[in-house]
């Protein structure tokens, strides 16, 4: 009886009319869809393929202050430097210096790796910085000149922040005055800039630079800065960069250290120059009697501030000074800003001979 109840089940599921078997066309437009499906899926989940490089070209791609990785990502792919936002996102979160990307302009390869694209963001040389560059040994008064050529800032808007030294970020060691603290160098101006952010920015750099040299905590043992202030320090370099080629700045360092010691006035043209705010080598006699502060001719010592915005070369060397008894020197060329060293005062009198010379073959140079 079991045989043939299974028998009449097995009739009953063959026979029923709600049961029938799927034709093979439904069964190959199922199959069609779902791979349809599958692919629609893989295409919008899955990133595309990562370029291998190398670089087909190179771009200028500007990262703005705030960007997202996500938004870094965006830019980078519409300027064809990636294939894929998501790999770059993998790639910065997995390198530990991958949030430390910086705001500004890059030069970047395109049809790169994510990972090779992140490396080169990271990599500062790659970064366009077209401010303004602040050349060693300048003035204040000449620096703000560059300052509002590239910044498109009127002058007259530096000139009124730098009256007001307090609002910039001065050290208590400059004494209130921002002459010596507007570091030479090459500043990259942010958008929205003005006069007191980019005049604060160069002083922050400054006593940067002047703190990674010892300054001016060091010089709290007079020894170590060779009987100077910090504020010397930096004065000393300011009329060695006006002065002389920075190959001869350890020896100017000792003649200026040494004049001191004697004591000895230091005479040097340079100060009496900032004094009367003169540029020109040589000098009047009115301007050598002129008495300013800032005359070495007629005051003894460093004159009370720097005469100019000095580098760490020079600031350097100020505290490292050559070993030498020189008391006297003179450029003798200023083509090749040969320049001669001695202790004998008829020595450099023949020496100003010499450059006496140069100025007369050489009409205008002087």
């Amino acid at each position: 009886m079991t045989e043939d109840n299974d028998s009449d089940v097995s009739n009953d599921i063959e026979q029923s009319p709600t049961k029938k078997r799927r034709s093979p066309v439904v069964v190959a437009v199922v199959l069609i869809v779902a791979l349809l499906a599958g692919s629609v899926y893989y295409k919008f989940v899955m990133p595309p393929a990562d370029y291998s490089g190398p670089a087909t070209g190179t771009v200028v791609i500007q990262i703005k202050q705030g960007d997202s990785l996500a938004v870094i990502g965006n830019t980078l792919k519409k300027a064809g430097v990636i294939s894929s936002v998501d790999r770059f996102i993998s790639a910065a979160n997995g390198n530990p210096a991958g949030s430390a990307i910086q705001s500004g302009k890059f030069k970047l390869g395109q049809h790169i790796p994510a990972s090779q694209a992140l490396s080169e963001l990271l990599d500062l040389r790659n970064k366009v910085v077209d401010g303004p560059v602040v050349p060693e040994g300048l003035r204040a008064s000449e620096i703000i000149k560059i300052l509002s050529l590239k910044s498109h800032i009127p002058t007259s808007a530096f000139t009124t922040a730098l009256a007001s030294p307090g609002k910039l970020g001065l050290p208590d060691w400059a004494q209130g005055n921002p002459e010596g603290f507007l570091f030479p160098a090459t500043y990259e101006l942010p958008e929205k800039a003005t006069a007191e952010s980019i005049l604060k920015t160069m002083i922050a750099k400054a006593v940067s630079e002047y703190s990674a040299l010892g300054l001016p905590a060091i010089c709290k043992n007079v020894t170590a800065c060779n009987g100077l202030t910090a504020l010397q320090v930096v004065t000393g370099a300011s009329i060695m960069q006006a002065e002389v080629h920075p190959r001869d700045f350890h020896k100017v360092a000792r003649v200026i250290l040494n004049r001191i010691k004697e004591p000895m006035r230091l005479q040097m043209d340079s100060t009496v120059a900032y004094g009367r705010n003169k540029k020109q080598v040589m000098l009047s006699d009115a301007d050598l009697k002129t008495d300013t502060p800032y005359n070495t001719y007629l005051h003894d010592g460093l004159p009370p501030s720097p005469i100019s915005n000095p580098g760490t070369q020079a600031v350097d060397a100020m505290l490292h000074p050559d070993s030498g008894d020189w008391l006297y020197f003179i450029t003798v060329d200023l083509n090749t800003q040969e320049t001669k060293f001695t202790h004998s005062y008829q020595e450099f009198l023949t020496f100003k001979d010499e450059f006496m010379s140069f100025c007369r073959s050489n009409p205008g140079s002087c």
